[in-house]
């Protein structure tokens, strides 16, 4: 998905703080499962930017379906086990004491079968009292249609504008965004349009598929970047 602006991925997010996310996500783990170097599994886990944080206080592993995105988490990561496989129906051979699917890649499951297919996937490779934090997509009510977007990078060899349009969610429940890259190196400029699709889920219906899925669930509606966090366990309730 998403091929053609894949190397660019790093740039175009190089305003997210992941050294701070990674930290606070670290402090919930703890909290869960206590002071102990455990084992972490980031899923959807991109060019591996969090993997690189949580590798210092946890033995981490990841899972994308970008093939482009992995190979670039593995030059940042050598050694790190990472794994090319769907959200839904991927399969470890060890299962984690937590696992995180982050920036909002859950929204991506954009039919209520789908949302609970992933979940209960990430739930079968929990450990026991193991720990599942999911940061989600915003909810119906806090979609805002008919909004536009723009970001800048600026270096010296690479210009990227990209400006992202958002139309009305379909049946207020799909919202979709295209994205529009101008993207100019030595080489040339290119132009790429993408569109995301991301399903928007309430409070209630994330909370009622992970407890579908056997987990016990906490909602913090601030979480790492304002869209709320959902974390989850297994047998401690």
């Amino acid at each position: 998905m998403f091929e053609e602006t894949a190397r660019y991925y790093d740039r175009i997010y190089a305003f997210k703080d992941y050294a701070a996310e990674a930290g606070r996500l670290a402090d919930i783990v703890r909290e869960r499962i206590g002071d102990r170097r455990g084992s972490l599994l980031d899923v959807a886990c991109g060019t591996g930017r969090h993997l690189e944080y949580l590798a210092e206080s946890f033995e981490v592993e990841g899972i994308d379906l970008s093939e482009t995105l992995l190979a670039l988490a593995r030059e940042r990561l050598p050694g790190v086990p990472l794994h090319r496989g769907d959200m839904r129906s991927f399969r470890c051979p060890r299962r984690f004491d937590a696992i995180t699917c982050l920036f909002s890649a859950i929204g991506y499951m954009t039919v209520l079968d789908d949302l609970i297919g992933a979940l209960g996937t990430m739930a079968g490779h929990l450990a026991s009292e193991g720990v599942l934090i999911v940061e989600p997509w915003i909810t119906p009510d806090e979609w805002r249609s008919n909004t536009v977007h723009a970001l800048l990078v600026d270096e010296p060899e690479l210009k990227i504008a990209r400006v992202s349009t958002s139309p009305p969610a379909v049946d207020g429940r799909l919202s979709r965004v295209d994205v529009h890259h101008l993207i100019g190196t030595p080489e040339g400029t290119s132009y790429v349009v993408e569109r995301h699709e991301l399903a928007l889920y309430t409070i209630d219906e994330m909370t009622s598929a992970f407890e579908t899925c056997g987990l016990d669930v906490d909602y913090d509606p601030e979480g790492l970047t304002g869209r709320g966090l959902y974390v989850a366990q297994k047998g401690k309730r």
